[in-house]
């Protein structure tokens, strides 16, 4: 029982009897005059939806002329960007996800064979891991996989030279370098 410790039971009672005081019901009437208040105003009126303006259809008839919506021989031609001789980078080709590293920045960190194919392992500046065969392409130079050995990943590079245009050269990724 919590009061037969003498006086100091008694503070404590008396404590909890005004703390439980004020957890009364509060002044309900008020609130409820407000509520009242809000739900007697008059609603504003809503402004009218506006009437859709409907479009006439309209049928393209070429007339014999060539449709501008097919591609033809001609047009199929002009898509297609010139070749400029010699080695050049491919300008059609998807870029994957390891060219948007400079070289140097990539870690070679071991080799994996699987089902006669040898792959590299390539660690990011960001440390994700990525794998890479022969015919990859990483770095920002173009850098195609031309062979993997368990030591290195060698890649031939195609760089610019300025107006002279492109040349390859030859790069690698060492196991272990940094």
């Amino acid at each position: 029982m919590i009061g037969a410790g003498g006086p100091s039971g008694v503070v404590v009672l008396l404590g909890l009897t005004v703390v439980l005081a004020g957890c009364g019901a509060p002044d309900d009437a008020a609130l409820e005059a407000y509520v009242a208040a809000i739900n007697a105003r008059v609603p504003e009126p809503l402004e009218p939806v506006p009437e859709v303006v409907q479009v006439k259809d309209f049928v393209y008839d070429p007339g014999g002329r060539r449709d501008p919506f097919e591609r033809d021989e001609h047009t199929a031609q002009a898509a297609v960007p010139p070749q400029p001789e010699g080695v050049a980078p491919d300008p059609s080709r998807r870029r994957e996800a390891l060219e948007r590293f400079a070289l140097e920045a990539l870690r070679m960190v071991g080799t994996l064979e699987l089902n006669d194919t040898r792959w590299g392992l390539i660690v990011t500046p960001e440390g994700l891991l990525h794998r890479v065969r022969v015919g990859n392409y990483l770095g920002q130079n173009n850098g195609q996989i031309m062979r993997i050995t368990p030591a290195a990943i060698s890649l031939t590079e195609i760089v610019g030279e300025g107006s002279d245009g492109w040349r390859e050269r030859q790069a690698s990724l060492s196991l272990g370098e940094p």
